[in-house]
C-alpha cells in the first residue's frame, strides 16, 4: 500500500475504512480504528518495524498502572490532587494503599528512559558517532573513532514517542486519567493518519473522544472530504512542482550560485510548507470524517512579524509540547533556580532572569533541531539559528523602539508589518538552506555563494525555465501559488472558509468544489515512475 496519503491504494483502504466505520457498532468504532491502525503501519513497509511503537505503548501503560495504584480510580485520584489531598514528598492516598512519592518518581524516569532510549539509538546513535568521528578529524586522528550503525527506523517514531511520553507526564503530573485498558492506549500511540506525520498530540485533551461512540454526521464528513481535496491540492498541485526546481539546484548547487540559489530556497519554502501543511489538511480532514478533532498545526506562519510568531504558527503541536515537557521543567530545576539566584545578585534582577532564560532556551532549540534529524544541519538550521534570531531579537528590541521614536515611525503602520513579514521570511529561508543542504558544511558554502553572487539578468534571459519547469509548469505553479496566498489571506482575517462556501447557494458550492478537484486531478504532478508527493517528514 505504501505510506503517503496520496497514492490510489491508500485512497481505497480509506474509502474501505469509512464505509466500515460508520456501519459497526457505534462501541466497537475504536476497534475498528485500531485494527485499521496496525494494518496500515503492516503494509507500509517492513511489518516487524510495529514492534516499537507496540513497546513504546506496553512501556506506557505499564507504568501508567504502576504510577496510579492497581484498584484506583483514576478519576478520584485527579479529584484528590485537585482538592489538595496529597501528602508531602509526593505519597498519595490510594483506597488504603500508598504509592511512594520515590516509587512515582522512579517508573516515570524508567518510561522516559526507555522511550527517549528507543529513539536515540534509532534516530540519533550515529549522529553521537559522526561527530565523535568529526572531532577526531579536526584534532589530527584518523577521523573513524567509532564504526556507525544502521538500524531500520519505524514510521513517525519522533510523533508518537512525543505523545506517549506527554501522556505518561501528564499521569504522573496528575493532570490526565490513567488509560486502564491497553488497547485503547495503542490506538492512541498508533493512530494511523497521526503516527505518520503528527501532529503531536496530547491525551488530556484529544484521547478520550477516539473511544466514544461517532454517528454518521454529513456535514463532518463533507467537510473533512473537502479539508483533504484541499490538502491534495497543496501537495499535489504545488509542492511537486516546487520540488522539481529545488532537487534540480541543490542536486547540483556548485553549478548554480546566486539568484539561482535564492529562487530555489524559496521555492523550497513553499514545497515544506504546503507538503507538510497539506499533509496535516489530509490528516485533520480525514479524521473529522470519523468525528474526531484533532489539534492544529499550521496558522498561515509565513505572515509572521517575528521569529517567535512564526512558531506559534509553525508546527505549532511540537513547539507546545517542548514548551511544555521541556522549557519550563528545565527552569523549573534546581540547578536553572540557583543559576537564577545567583546572576540575579550579580546583574540585577531584570538581566540575570533574562541570561537564565536564554540558557534554557539554547538547550530548548537544541533540541528542536536534533528532533528534526539526527545532523549538525538540522540541529543549526531548525535550532540554535532560530535561537540566535530570538535572543537577538530580545536585546535588539529597545534599540529599535528608539530608532522608530527619532524617525516618527509608526510601528503599528502596514508597510512596517509588511517589512516584519518579509524579514522573518528572509530569516526563515536561511534556516531552509541549512535544513534542504547535504550538510552543514554545505549550507554554509551555498550561503556564501547566495550573498556574493547576484545577477539580477537571471529573471529575464529564461533561464529559469531551465530549473525543471517549463513556462506552463512554471505559470501552473505561479497560479497555484496565487490561489494558496489569497486562501491564506483570507484565513489571515479571520474567515472559515469551509463555513463561508457552505453557505452559498447549491450550483456556486458545487462549481467550486468540482473546480479544485479536477484542478487538482488535471493539474496534480504524479511523475514518471515516483509516488505521488511523498511526505518529507516521513521518516520521523
Amino acid at each position: 500500500m505504501g505510506a503517503t496519503f496520496t497514492s490510489f491504494y491508500f485512497l481505497c483502504f480509506y474509502v474501505c475504512l469509512l464505509f466500515l466505520y460508520y456501519l459497526v457498532p457505534k462501541k466497537a468504532q475504536w476497534c475498528v480504528l485500531l485494527f485499521s491502525s496496525i494494518a496500515y503501519y503492516l503494509l507500509s513497509g517492513n511489518g516487524i518495524l510495529i514492534l516499537y511503537p507496540i513497546i513504546s505503548c506496553l512501556s506506557a501503560y505499564m507504568g501508567i498502572r504502576i504510577m496510579s495504584g492497581d484498584g484506583q480510580s483514576g478519576r478520584n485520584r485527579n479529584l484528590r490532587e485537585s482538592s489538595g489531598d496529597q501528602k508531602p514528598g509526593g505519597e498519595q492516598e490510594n483506597g488504603g494503599n500508598e504509592i511512594s512519592g520515590s516509587r512515582r518518581k522512579a517508573t516515570l524516569v524508567m518510561v522516559i528512559v526507555l522511550q527517549i532510549g528507543i529513539l536515540f539509538l534509532l534516530k540519533y546513535v550515529n549522529f553521537g558517532i559522526h561527530t565523535v568521528n568529526g572531532l577526531s578529524k579536526l584534532f589530527g586522528g584518523t577521523g573513524e573513532v567509532i564504526t556507525a550503525f544502521h538500524f531500520m527506523v519505524p514510521l513517525g517514531i519522533s510523533f508518537y514517542t512525543f505523545s506517549i511520553l506527554g501522556y505518561v507526564i501528564d499521569v504522573y503530573n496528575g493532570i490526565a486519567v490513567p488509560q486502564k485498558n491497553f488497547f485503547k492506549l495503542a490506538l492512541y500511540g498508533m493512530y494511523f493518519p497521526v503516527i505518520l506525520s503528527g501532529p503531536i498530540m496530547r491525551y488530556r485533551e484529544d484521547g478520550e473522544q477516539f473511544f466514544k461512540p461517532h454517528a454518521l454526521d454529513y456535514k463532518q464528513v463533507t467537510f473533512g472530504m473537502q479539508r483533504m481535496l484541499w490538502g491534495f491540492f497543496k501537495t499535489l498541485v504545488i509542492s511537486e512542482r516546487m520540488n522539481l526546481v529545488v532537487n534540480t539546484v541543490y542536486g547540483d548547487y556548485g553549478q548554480y550560485g546566486g539568484v539561482y540559489l535564492w529562487f530555489a530556497t524559496i521555492c523550497f519554502a513553499f514545497q515544506l510548507y504546503t507538503n507538510f501543511s497539506g499533509s496535516m489538511d489530509i490528516v485533520l480532514g480525514m479524521s473529522q470524517t470519523f468525528g474526531l478533532k484533532m489539534p492544529e498545526n499550521f496558522e498561515t506562519p509565513y505572515f509572521s512579524k517575528n521569529i517567535s510568531e512564526y512558531w506559534r504558527r509553525w508546527h505549532i503541536t511540537l513547539g507546545v509540547w517542548m514548551k511544555e515537557y521541556v522549557f519550563y521543567p528545565l527552569l523549573r530545576t534546581s540547578a536553572f533556580t540557583k543559576l537564577g539566584k545567583n546572576l540575579k545578585k550579580r546583574l540585577g534582577k531584570k538581566r540575570g532572569k533574562q541570561l537564565t532564560t536564554f540558557l534554557a532556551m539554547f538547550l530548548l532549540w537544541f533540541t528542536v533541531g536534533i528532533w528534526h534529524g539526527g545532523d549538525w544541519k538540522y540541529v543549526i538550521g531548525s535550532g540554535l539559528l532560530h535561537w540566535f534570531y530570538i535572543v537577538m531579537g530580545e536585546l535588539l528590541t529597545p534599540f529599535f523602539q528608539v530608532f522608530m521614536e527619532k524617525c516618527h515611525i509608526n510601528p503599528r503602520s502596514r508597510w512596517v508589518d509588511g517589512f516584519r513579514i518579509v524579514r522573518t521570511f528572509f530569516l526563515v529561508n536561511i534556516g531552509f538552506v541549512f535544513f534542504r543542504a547535504d550538510s552543514a558544511g554545505t549550507a554554509v558554502s551555498m550561503l556564501k555563494s547566495m550573498f556574493t553572487s547576484f545577477h539580477p539578468g537571471v529573471f529575464f534571459d529564461g533561464s529559469l525555465f531551465t530549473l525543471g519547469l517549463d513556462w506552463i509548469e512554471m505559470t501552473i505553479a505561479v497560479v497555484s501559488l496565487g490561489i494558496l496566498f489569497a486562501i491564506s489571506i483570507l484565513q489571515e482575517k479571520g474567515m472559515k472558509i469551509r463555513e463561508s462556501i457552505s453557505q452559498r447557494k447549491l450550483p456556486v458550492r458545487w462549481l467550486i468544489w468540482y473546480a479544485l478537484l479536477f484542478y487538482t486531478i488535471l493539474l496534480g504532478y504524479y511523475g514518471p515512475g515516483y509516488s505521488a508527493a511523498e511526505f518529507i517528514y516521513q521518516g520521523f
